[in-house]
This record gives structure tokens, sequence and C-alpha cells, in this order.
């Protein structure tokens, strides 16, 4: 497992650098196949609180990936916070593999496929364009932030899986069962839905 120690706008001291390795290293406890590790320390600005040191981890694993992070005064408790998130995260998608492995040998001895985790519907519109305030761009909502991340090819229900864990409503991946880009979204009533491209 290859851990990455790194720090925005500050330098990270050798000692921290090793207590993250030292500590992270123990994630092999819940999972086998995480790859790498990514520490980022930093300093959160125009804070009020005293919990001004923020630390975020991403753990890269084979179909997943983990990210948290956590603020507190000093930057070892930080990593300690954030260490307590990702362990959950990551027995959460051992605990879901195990699951779904045990549901799938009881449905084949059944001779039942296992049931669809996501809830296709055209009904419900997900982007509602507003042509009244086409004219006035000036008043309409600005993009703050850009992120890009390599999408990995996953089924439907691995990405509802990382959806979950990353907390998000919506969830932009390829499917792996036919090779389209595909959004998965939390609808108002709680399923989800299901949007691909056409062929």
């Amino acid at each position: 497992m290859d851990i990455v120690v790194r720090g925005r706008n500050r330098r990270v001291p050798q000692r921290l650098q090793g207590i993250a390795r030292e500590k992270l290293a123990k994630i092999n406890r819940f999972t086998h196949d995480a790859g790498r590790v990514e520490v980022d320390f930093s300093e959160l600005r125009n804070h009020r609180a005293g919990d001004n040191q923020l630390c975020e981890v991403t753990v890269h694993l084979k179909r997943h990936f983990v990210k948290a992070h956590a603020a507190a005064r000093e930057p070892e408790a930080a990593l300690d916070l954030v260490i307590d998130k990702v362990e959950h995260q990551v027995s959460r998608i051992k605990e879901k593999r195990v699951a779904r492995s045990h549901s799938r040998r009881g449905a084949a001895r059944r001779g039942l496929g296992s049931p669809p985790a996501v809830i296709e519907s055209d009904r419900d519109p997900v982007f509602i364009p507003d042509d009244d305030d086409e004219d006035d761009e000036d008043e309409g909502p600005r993009i703050v932030k850009t992120k890009q991340f390599a999408i990995k090819p996953m089924t439907p229900e691995e990405a509802a899986l990382q959806m979950d864990l990353l907390g998000h409503d919506f969830f932009l991946f390829t499917n792996a069962e036919n090779g389209h880009a595909a959004l998965l979204y939390r609808r108002r009533d709680g399923d989800l839905g299901l949007i691909e491209t056409a062929g």
C-alpha cells in the first residue's frame, strides 16, 4: 500500500508524516485491496473556531475510493478523527460486499436474479431549465468550483454504494454493463434514478 502525505501551502513535519503512515497502514485490517492512500494536511483560513487544522484522506480501492476529512485544533487530532471515518466507510464496503455475495448465492440457489438496487424513471425531470432568465446572466448561479476525476467502470449497484459512501446526491460513472456514461441520482422519494447516454 502506497501512502502519500502532503501539505497544502504548508510543510508537514517528518514526525507527523511518520505518525500518519503508521496509523493509516492499519487500514489493511479492514480491506485487502487498498492500493494508494493520500493524506493532505492544510489550515482552514477565516475559521472562527479553534478547529482550523484540516486533514483529508483518500483511499483508492480496486473498485471504489473512500474520501473523508476532519478538522481539529491539532493536526494529529484531525488525523485521528478522519481515520475513524475512513475505517468506518471501508468496513461498510466490506460488509456490503459480503452481504451482496451471500444474497447472490441464495438467489442463485432459488433460481432468482438479484433485486435491482437502482430504480429507473423517466417521469421525474432532473434538470429544469428556466428560459426566462436567459437575458439576465448576472442574476443566475455561477460556477464557483470545478473538479476533474477519473471515471472507473462500475455497475449501477457499485455506483450507488460509492455515492452513499461519499454522501452525495448524484454520481457520474461509466456503466460497466454497457460502456455508456451514466448519472445516478437520489430522487425526492428516497429511491435512486439512473440516466444513461444512448449508444
